[in-house]
């Protein structure tokens, strides 16, 4: 038999975060029943450890991974991240004097620093995560501003960071082809390295329509107040940010003037008076907006009630990276998107899979010809039905137990263990 191999896990993510627990978590659980011994080291925020700290460990203790949360601190800006990542540096060293590590797995960014030092000091192998292009996503965000000395100092140390990353580093993982495609052009870039695209993927069975029964989504519909000949437009996660939300709401008011009857259903953690007033601006009533928050596992309910799920995304460089955990949520409902182009591979899945609807540009032209479109098609009553065709592409592209014998091929291949899973596309 195949001995364990012990694996430290970084993430400036904390568990207790939503990304922890659909993104880290369950990648994690599937990899410790083939064979690999988890350590998570992990940055929490104090608000959300002190609601879900004791959920997250009896659910980290079934699949026996161990978890080593520390304090993430938020202020002052950058001063904060250096005492994160030197507490990291010196947590990771007391845990492998007692673990023995076979290998750091890190996120790029922060723990990518730690990653990148625990290979040097003292000689694991570094699997190198990049969820992200780190240091242009914080000048996109406009969280570092290029034209100040310090922060152009920041950038630039991150950089050149990057660089000796890739060059280090025993294997990467991305979240898409386009980010796939870039790496390879960078400098240090070998080869020798394997690199896998792995997107963020989904929880097929949670997010399941035949999961759920027609009484449960009558009774929902009633206490939304929906009615038969409403149509509903849905939009999921939080807003601000990467989320461009006037823009979404622009488009709304527009669908609303062709389409009276249409509702827009906000599954977010924001208030509905926040939203309610940036609705306002755009001269979208109140009786119009529904705002629902919502644990994880009632999510798939409410994302069953759309006719549409909606997101624009701001289109830059970093985003490039990114693959929103939303879409493969939103796909294996069978639900339709509308969104916006350059954003990871979000337009060639969409068009591969003829699964929603591409807006090239945000404007209001676009806007237009997209809700008219949408307009025709319902009130002639031919809304899309290949509901279950969109499943079976979010199944296809999504699924969590697919992503998971890829990280095995990945953890495999750097550890030199016998190939168990040849094939995972």
């Amino acid at each position: 038999m195949t001995k364990s191999k012990n694996i430290l896990f970084i993430s400036y993510d904390g568990m207790t975060d939503p990304l922890g627990q659909s993104q880290v978590i369950p990648y994690l659980a599937g990899l410790s029943a083939h064979g690999y011994s988890f350590t998570i080291l992990s940055c929490e925020k104090p608000e959300k450890f002190r609601l879900y700290e004791k959920n997250i460990c009896q659910l980290l203790k079934s699949h026996k991974i161990k978890w080593v949360p520390i304090r993430y601190h938020k202020k002052p800006p950058v001063v904060s991240s250096v005492y994160d990542v030197m507490m990291l540096m010196r947590k990771a060293k007391q845990l492998h004097r007692v673990e023995n590590f076979d290998m750091v797995h890190t996120r790029a960014g922060i723990p990518s620093l730690v990653g990148l030092w625990m290979k040097k000091s003292f000689g694991l192998k570094f699997m190198h995560d990049i969820r992200e292009f780190y240091a242009e996503s914080r000048i996109d965000a406009g969280l570092w501003n290029k034209g100040n000395f310090f922060y152009r100092q920041v950038y630039n140390f991150f950089k050149t960071k990057e660089i000796d990353e890739i060059k280090h580093c025993d294997g990467i993982v991305c979240l898409t082809y386009a980010a796939k495609r870039i790496i390879k052009t960078w400098a240090p870039y070998s080869t020798d390295i394997p690199i896998e695209v792995i997107p963020c993927s989904v929880d097929i069975n949670l997010f399941d329509p035949d999961s759920i029964s027609a009484e449960k989504k009558t009774r929902a519909k009633k206490e939304l107040n929906i009615k038969d000949g409403d149509l509903v437009i849905s939009y999921l996660g939080s807003l601000g940010g990467w989320y461009l939300t006037e823009e979404m709401l622009s488009f709304c008011e527009i669908i609303l003037d062709k389409i009276p009857t249409s509702k827009f259903l906000f599954i977010t953690p924001h208030s509905k008076e926040t939203i309610l007033a940036a609705a306002n601006k755009f001269n979208i009533p109140a009786n119009n907006i529904i705002v629902q928050h919502a644990q994880r596992n009632e999510v798939p309910l409410l994302l069953s009630l759309s006719d549409y799920s909606i997101f624009f995304i701001k289109r830059c460089y970093s985003k490039q990276s990114s693959s929103p955990t939303k879409h493969g949520e939103i796909m294996a409902m069978g639900i339709p998107v509308i969104t916006n182009s350059g954003v990871g591979d979000v337009a060639d899945i969409v068009a591969k899979y003829e699964s929603g609807i591409i807006l090239t540009e945000l404007s209001s032209q676009e806007f237009n010809n997209v809700a008219g479109t949408i307009s025709e098609n319902f009130y002639s009553g031919s809304m899309r039905t290949n509901r279950s065709e969109t499943r079976l592409a979010a199944i296809e592209y999504y699924d969590l137990e697919k992503a998971i014998l890829k990280y095995i091929r990945m953890y495999d291949k750097i550890l030199n263990r016998q190939m168990l899973f040849q094939n995972a596309d």
